[in-house]
């Protein structure tokens, strides 16, 4: 709303002159005063790179590009191996686990699952029912 207002009044050019020549001269002392205040920075700053530089050489000779190196592919053989499917079930009924029914293909490969045989329960001495 302040900007709406502010279009009615008049602009004054050499005023917004000033203005802008005024923040010039505090930019351009600034840049002028700034070494002698924070200069030491920039010797800091070109000393902590040569040190950087000085260890990553060291370590360079140290540790070659050997864990950078590619290794070769493995074979897709050797990754997965898909074996035929069984024939599919004329019946939708019959799609319920037509896979898992035959032993080669069931998602337990290694072992069956199995739970444990203890009862909290029981080592506690307290009923069966007690935390229905």
């Amino acid at each position: 709303m302040a900007d709406s207002q502010r279009t009615s009044e008049p602009i004054n050019s050499v005023h917004r002159d000033e203005i802008w020549k005024a923040h010039v001269k505090v930019e351009k002392n600034s840049a002028d005063i700034w070494p002698n205040k924070w200069g030491f920075l920039t010797e800091a700053y070109k000393e902590y790179q040569r040190e950087s530089v000085k260890l990553k050489e060291a370590l360079r000779e140290e540790h070659p590009h050997q864990h950078l190196a590619a290794r070769p592919p493995t074979p897709q053989e050797n990754i997965t191996q898909v074996g035929p499917s069984p024939p599919v079930p004329k019946t939708t009924q019959g799609l319920i686990g037509w896979r898992s029914a035959h032993s080669h293909l069931q998602l337990e490969k290694y072992a069956a699952v199995r739970h444990g045989r203890r009862s909290f329960l029981k080592e506690l001495g307290w009923p069966l029912n007690a935390c229905i």
